[in-house]
């Protein structure tokens, strides 16, 4: 069973955090929670741990997951940013985005589409947010939920319901309403909404 951890969703607590990146660096999954919901991850260079996520998640090889950095410098490592791109990314992070870019050749192959892109996020969450900058790489995000399920988790406790058995650690931050992120591919100068979340779109129109 996953071991589950109270953190401060405001103030998360430096020793806390500490645990959680052990978990981490140990080639551990956990759930996490986010600016949009709960998240299953781990550390994107652990590929054992990133086929973990795959098998938890029953997900066909060939849809990688989207990613979370610390902050839009952090990015720059790992997509390609053109100056548009930086412009509007800028204005809106940390926020309830995924942004589409051109990946890097520093990103696991693993984590990259046919097409060579990459799913990046940078969360409004400090939990989340203190994770990556102590662990120093960027963490898999995928929501908390089985691909067929309706409706995403909102606590801990459906977390743990979920995948108590199949993931280490559990961060219980409180109640999340759950809402996807928006997704927009800045893969060209003109920005394109490929899905409508919980942030607001109208800045990439």
């Amino acid at each position: 069973m996953a071991k589950i951890l109270e953190i401060n969703p405001v103030n998360p607590q430096p020793r806390l955090i500490a645990q959680v990146v052990e978990v981490l660096q140990h080639g551990g999954v956990v759930c996490y929670p986010t600016d949009t919901m709960y998240g299953i991850g781990c550390d994107i260079f652990n590929q054992k741990a990133v086929r973990r996520v795959y098998q938890i998640k029953r997900r066909p090889k060939d849809k990688p997951f989207s990613f979370m950095c610390a902050s839009l410098t952090n990015i720059s490592q790992y997509g390609h940013v053109g100056n548009t791109a930086y412009r509007l990314m800028r204005k809106n992070l940390p926020g309830p985005y995924t942004f589409v870019l051109s990946g890097t050749k520093v990103v696991p192959k693993i984590m990259l589409t046919k097409q060579k892109t990459v799913g990046i996020r940078v969360p409004d969450n400090a939990v989340c947010l203190a994770i990556i900058e102590m662990l120093g790489n960027p963490v898999l995000n995928t929501s908390a939920m089985l691909e067929e399920d309706e409706q995403p988790v909102r606590t801990c406790d459906d977390v743990d319901r979920l995948f108590g058995k199949q993931v280490d650690l559990i961060i219980d931050s409180g109640e999340i309403l759950p809402a996807p992120s928006s997704v927009i591919s800045l893969l060209t100068e003109q920005p394109e909404i490929l899905r409508e979340g919980k942030g607001d779109v109208s800045a990439f129109l």
